[in-house]
């Protein structure tokens, strides 16, 4: 196996056609014959390239509105054959087969077109490629003799090589170039596998083939001593923080992703849950210090804001709403300061007065329609393998909750405990929300999170709440083991506690709320968020 070899014919098949003509005009400088096939021959005919089209190389016509073009032994035994094998070049000789020393394949856009949450089974189909995979895994296994190039971002390496070898492309190249030619037809055939399962659904598949696209590099990863790279989900469709439109402001960093994501999910679960309210947060650490509804955007950004002013200070805010200059002049008021703002979208005016304040602030505008398709998976990964589960997406429904202790409660009661479920879904476990409406509207009063023990959760969100405990509601995300947590929220001052209940002591929990004369709900339902 040699280490240079001469480039003397180039196929030349693609879907995108970026940078397709300097790149063909770079090989037929170096004196490559050029093979072609549809429209790739043609917008190189047009660019005044001569072309070789695949049916002169294969003696049949393109066929079943191009369905069947390149595969045929002419094409493959060409990319396939080895150079240094007697049967091989005798073969090759006896059929007429000429040999293929490059390939240059994208494939059809799968998974742009399955993006588009309007797009058919039919036109999905249409976008399965069969002759482009086959052509780069032939290609890709020949790599001691073929090299194959799947992206025009590789067009540059590849035509620099070619310049500095006289026309050769170098083992080490090939090699590397056959690596990442395996990898997209892999992803391309996990893609195409996880859209028809969106059809015949398999929860949990006896091989897990979960494929991103990675989109960018990260400067470190929690920590500056971690490397780290954000990838993307190319089935998902709606608003992310993966795929926002960023407004100014530095690169986003690790932390910034996770932290967006986790305020841009929990307005977007108040959106749906609260249609006709604006809903905000700040989160800090992947959990909401601050969240509420409002009227409008601004009082949403105000009242978010409000529920923990301290904790708030380089938080990532988030509204499930447009932002304009009102609302972007309450997001800089005094003695605020956030990293990150996430809306769907800003307004020129908004934009200008967020990036005046705060030169570094990221702007992240993650568009407004709701995408049908998501993956319905988590994952996470553990030493030696993964944990896999469905998504903790299940609504709220606070019609399938029972009242087990005290007065009977009000629609006030009931409208803002199911906000403080949400919020408390968000948190991490254990979890305590705090919250309900004072004069300023429904919001978030305080929150305690992550905690070994539910009882330490109570106390900090206690004193998160302040004043503002006296007469409010309390959301915990599990059932409480012992009533000394409801005991602590009681004394303090809260009036309506709500939790999944399923504890065997839930009966102590409601005793202790009757004798008080505090409303106690049972929702049936855990969200733990480890």
């Amino acid at each position: 196996m040699p280490d240079l070899v001469q480039v003397r014919k180039a196929l030349l098949s693609v879907s995108d056609k970026t940078d397709l003509v300097p790149f063909a005009r770079s090989l037929a400088a170096h004196g490559v014959q050029l093979l072609s096939t549809g429209g790739t021959a043609r917008a190189l005919r047009e660019a005044g390239l001569d072309v070789t089209p695949i049916e002169e190389l294969t003696g049949f016509p393109e066929m079943l509105d191009g369905r069947v073009k390149t595969l045929h032994p002419a094409v493959h035994g060409g990319i396939l054959a080895l150079r240094d094998n007697d049967e091989h070049a005798q073969a090759l000789k006896a059929h007429g087969i000429c040999e293929i020393d490059l390939v240059c394949v994208n494939l059809y856009p799968f998974e742009r077109t399955v993006a588009n949450p309007e797009a058919t089974t039919e036109q999905a189909v249409e976008q399965i490629d069969i002759g482009g995979p086959s052509m780069i895994r032939s290609a890709a296994k020949n790599a001691a003799w073929v090299a194959v190039v799947t992206s025009p971002s590789q067009y540059d390496q590849v035509v620099k090589e070619l310049d500095a070898n006289s026309g050769s492309t170098s083992f080490v190249l090939r090699a590397r170039l056959a690596a990442d030619a395996f990898a997209r037809t892999s992803a391309y055939d996990a893609a195409i596998s996880a859209y028809f399962h969106r059809s015949a659904p398999v929860a949990f598949p006896p091989t897990l083939q979960p494929t991103f696209t990675r989109v960018e590099s990260l400067r470190y990863g929690e920590n500056p001593h971690q490397s780290a790279a954000l990838y993307a989900d190319p089935a998902s469709t709606g608003p992310t923080i993966v795929r926002a439109r960023q407004l100014g402001g530095k690169q986003l960093s690790y932390n910034n992703i996770l932290d967006g994501s986790s305020a841009l999910e929990l307005v977007k679960t108040l959106k749906r849950s609260h249609a006709d309210r604006v809903a905000a947060c700040v989160v800090k650490h992947t959990n909401p210090c601050g969240a509420a509804l409002g009227t409008t955007v601004e009082e949403a950004i105000r009242l978010a804001i409000a529920g923990d002013p301290l904790a708030s200070y380089g938080g990532i805010l988030a509204v499930n709403a447009p932002v304009a200059k009102a609302d972007a002049e309450a997001i800089a008021a005094d003695g605020s300061f956030f990293e990150v703002v996430v809306a769907p979208d800003f307004s020129p005016d908004a934009a200008a007065i967020l990036n005046e304040r705060w030169k570094n602030v990221r702007l992240l505008a993650v568009g407004n329609r709701e995408g049908s398709h998501h993956r319905k998976l988590d994952y996470r990964s553990v030493p030696g393998g993964l944990l896999v589960q469905d998504r903790d997406c299940a609504p709220i429904s606070p019609a399938n909750w029972q009242h087990r202790a005290g007065p009977e409660p009000d629609s006030a009661t009931i409208e803002a405990g199911a906000f403080l479920c949400a919020c408390a879904r968000a948190l991490s476990s254990n979890a305590i929300a705090i919250g309900g409406f004072d004069a300023a509207g429904m919001r978030l009063f305080g929150a305690g999170a992550g905690q070994m023990d539910r009882v330490a959760s109570c106390r900090i969100a206690i004193e998160k709440a302040g004043t503002h405990v006296t007469g409010a509601i309390a959301v915990g995300d599990a059932f409480f083991p012992f009533p000394d947590g409801p005991e602590l929220l009681i004394q303090a001052g809260v009036r309506t506690i709500i939790h999944p209940g399923g504890s065997k002591r839930d009966e102590d929990t409601f005793a202790v709320c009757e004798k008080a004369g505090v409303t106690c709900l049972t929702t049936g339902e855990r969200h733990f968020r480890h």
